[in-house]
C-alpha cells in the first residue's frame, strides 16, 4: 500500500528514495515521560519499594496487577495497579513482553474507554509503553485498541492525547495496520492536535501524521482535513524547531493531486521561497523538492513561484556548498521557472512575425 514520491525531468528521476533526506528530523515518541505520578516523600518511597520488590518477584507482581485491572470494582484500585504497570513497563522491554504474554493488553484497551480521565490516562500510556515492543502491536490492535485510542485523542487530557498519538505511531510501524488506522478518524484529530497542540504534541502529531501518510489513502484524508494550514503555519516560524518536521510531512503529501491548490491556497508558495533563502542547508533542500513537485505540471505555479524571487537564491544554492542531489533539483526547477518567460517570448516573436507579414 506504500507509495514514494516519483516523478522525471530533464532525464532525472526523483523519487523519496532518490532524495536521500535524513528523516532524523523525527524522534521517535518516547514511553511514559509525562511524570503525572504523585511526588510526595511517602507515595515515592512506596514506588521505590514496588519497583525493587518487582525486580526479584516481576513475575508475581504482573499476575497480581493483571488481577486488579481484570477484577476489582474500585477505580482507585485500578488506578493503582494500571500506574504501577506503567511504571514496570516504562523502561524495561522485557517487562513489556511480560506484561503482553500474562493478558494486560485487553484490560488496559478496556481502560481507555473509562470515563474517568486519569484511568483513561493511565490506561492510554501504558499500551503506549507496550506498543514499544514490535511482539506487542499485533497484539494489542487485535485487541481493539484503534478506536478506543482515537476516541482518547478526541476526548482525553492533553497528556492523553499525546500519549495516543504516540501510540498510534508506534502501531501504523506495522504497513498493514496504517489503512486501519486512517480509516478510524484518527487524521483529522492528528491535524487538529498539530494545529492547536502544545510543543510535545505538535511533534507527536507531526511524527505520526508522517508515518501513517505514507500511503495514498491517507495523504488525501490530511489534505481534505486541512493539514495544509498548519503545515505551513509551523513552517513561517523559523525557531519553532517544526520547520523541518513540516517540510518532511509536506514533502510526502505532495504526490496526492489534492495537494497542490491546498499549499497555494494556503499562503505555502513564499514560505518555500523564503525557506530556500533563508532556511538550513536540508530546510532548503526538502523546500526545492516541494517546490518542484509544485510546479512540475502546473506553469500558473511556475509563474507564481518565479514572481516570488525563487530563482536567485536557487542559482546560489545550486553554485554553492550544496550536495549534488541539491544542485540537481535546484537546476531543474530554474529551468522549470524560465519556461514561462520563454514561452511569453516565442508568443510575442509569433504575434510580431505575423503583424510583419501583414
Amino acid at each position: 500500500m506504500a507509495n514514494h514520491n516519483s516523478f522525471t525531468y530533464m532525464d532525472h528521476s526523483f523519487s523519496d528514495i532518490s532524495l536521500n533526506f535524513d528523516s532524523s528530523a523525527f524522534s521517535d515518541c518516547n514511553s511514559d515521560i509525562s511524570c503525572e505520578f504523585p511526588t510526595t516523600t511517602s507515595e515515592s518511597r512506596q514506588r521505590k519499594l514496588f519497583l525493587s520488590c518487582a525486580v526479584d518477584n516481576s513475575d508475581d507482581v504482573i499476575r497480581n496487577l493483571i488481577t486488579h485491572l481484570e477484577s476489582s470494582s474500585s477505580i482507585e484500585e485500578q488506578k493503582q495497579a494500571a500506574m504501577e504497570i506503567r511504571l514496570l513497563s516504562k523502561n524495561k522491554p522485557e517487562n513489556r513482553i511480560k506484561l503482553a504474554k500474562a493478558g494486560a493488553i485487553k484490560p488496559l484497551v478496556s481502560l481507555i474507554s473509562s470515563s474517568d480521565l486519569q484511568l483513561q490516562e493511565y490506561g492510554v500510556t501504558a499500551v503506549l509503553n507496550l506498543s514499544l515492543c514490535d511482539e506487542n502491536k499485533e497484539m494489542i490492535v487485535s485487541s481493539g485498541a484503534v478506536k478506543p485510542l482515537v476516541n482518547a485523542l478526541r476526548l482525553g487530557t492533553p497528556t492523553t492525547k499525546e500519549n495516543a498519538a504516540c501510540a498510534l505511531l508506534r502501531l501504523s510501524q506495522v504497513e498493514e495496520n496504517k489503512i486501519t488506522i486512517g480509516r478510524s478518524g484518527a487524521i483529522p484529530l492528528l491535524v487538529n492536535l498539530l494545529e492547536n497542540g502544545g510543543f510535545r504534541a505538535k511533534k507527536d502529531a507531526s511524527t505520526a501524521l508522517y508515518s501513517l501518510c505514507s500511503t495514498n489513502e491517507n495523504k488525501t484524508r490530511a489534505v481534505e482535513s486541512g493539514i495544509m494550514k498548519p503545515l505551513v503555519e509551523l513552517m513561517i516560524d523559523f525557531e519553532s524547531d517544526m520547520v523541518d518536521k513540516s517540510a518532511f510531512v509536506m514533502n510526502l503529501l505532495m504526490s496526492a493531486p489534492e495537494s497542490k491548490p491546498a499549499v497555494v491556497e494556503e499562503g505555502g508558495v513564499p514560505v518555500l521561497v523564503e525557506i530556500v533563502e533563508a532556511g538550513t542547508q536540508r530546510q532548503k533542500e526538502i523546500s526545492v523538492s516541494i517546490l518542484l513537485q509544485l510546479c512540475e505540471e502546473s506553469v500558473v505555479y511556475r509563474t507564481m513561484v518565479a514572481r516570488e524571487g525563487a530563482v536567485p537564491p536557487l542559482v546560489a544554492l545550486s553554485q554553492g556548498s550544496a550536495s549534488r542531489g541539491a544542485k540537481v533539483k535546484a537546476e531543474a526547477l530554474i529551468e522549470l521557472l524560465r519556461q514561462p518567460r520563454q514561452q511569453q517570448q516565442q508568443q510575442q516573436q509569433h504575434f510580431e512575425s505575423n503583424d510583419n507579414e501583414r
